[in-house]
């Protein structure tokens, strides 16, 4: 249903916060997304430098792994718990003629089949909200990279605590635990927890974002995508699962007006 209205980038576009958004901009907001990581993380410009092995963690249909490796010329393996996504990626990557530089398999983020030190550049887009074990998950972000690699993560975030403060007000909570049911999310972290864990690990050029109002029009837009009749026989065909899940976008934009939810990049590198 998503692939059919959306394309395959299972994930927010960033969108110029000074223009006027049409339909149309919406999958380039999504490739966009992908090229201002990849300039905030500092990946070189320069082809001799740029990654060769790559590994999108949480990889969805497969959209990120095919843009990168199309981009550098790299080899990708993109990894899920989903088997559906799974051959649905390696279909897309054949009919693509990607299939000798990209594949895909079932595997867990947190338990990662691949040996330490493998790839040029570890690639999480939207993943890590999924994670139940967040330091788990980076720790395995940091196991597979090469020395000098690069590290990108892109998800979903609460907002930073104050000073003086233990946890998120009881309304904070609430609010997500109900976008927490209705996706089938663990809890989440903030911002600052990711530095922290990543600092553990004596990575390097740490660096964070908040992202969230470049993402804005992304929610409205899908929002009016399922409300659309291609939408709606879509939600209704494919059961009560996605219709719950169309029901609880209004929670994601009140959370970002009110600045619970934050939408973070945070990158950085495996010291050589």
């Amino acid at each position: 249903m998503w692939e059919d209205i959306w394309g395959d980038h299972m994930h927010h576009g960033f969108y110029d916060l000074h223009s006027t958004v049409s339909v149309s901009d919406h999958r380039a907001a999504q490739i966009r997304m992908i090229q201002e990581s990849l300039h905030f993380a500092n990946v070189s410009e320069d082809s001799t430098k740029w990654p060769k092995s790559i590994v999108d963690v949480g990889c969805g249909i497969g959209g990120s792994s095919r843009y990168l490796a199309k981009k550098y010329g790299a080899t990708a393996v993109g990894i899920t718990l989903s088997p559906v996504q799974v051959q649905r990626a390696n279909a897309l990557a054949a009919a693509q003629g990607l299939a000798h530089k990209v594949s895909f398999q079932v595997a867990d983020a947190l338990e990662q089949p691949f040996p330490d030190g493998q790839f040029d550049l570890v690639w999480s887009m939207e993943s890590g909200e999924h994670m139940p074990d967040k330091e788990k998950f980076v720790g395995e972000l940091a196991r597979v990279a090469a020395p000098g690699g690069t590290i990108i993560i892109v998800t979903w975030c609460h907002r930073d605590l104050g000073p003086g403060e233990e946890s998120l007000q009881p309304w904070e909570q609430n609010l997500l635990k109900r976008i927490c049911d209705a996706y089938y999310l663990p809890a989440w972290c903030s911002t600052a927890d990711y530095v922290r864990m990543l600092q553990s690990l004596s990575l390097q050029d740490i660096k964070s974002a908040d992202w969230s109002p470049f993402v804005a029009p992304f929610w409205p837009a899908v929002i009016r995508s399922a409300l659309t009749w291609k939408g709606l026989t879509s939600l209704l065909r494919n059961g009560l699962k996605p219709i719950k899940g169309a029901l609880a976008m209004p929670l994601m934009i009140e959370g970002y007006k009110k600045n619970l939810i934050k939408f973070a990049i945070i990158t950085c590198r495996k010291p050589e």
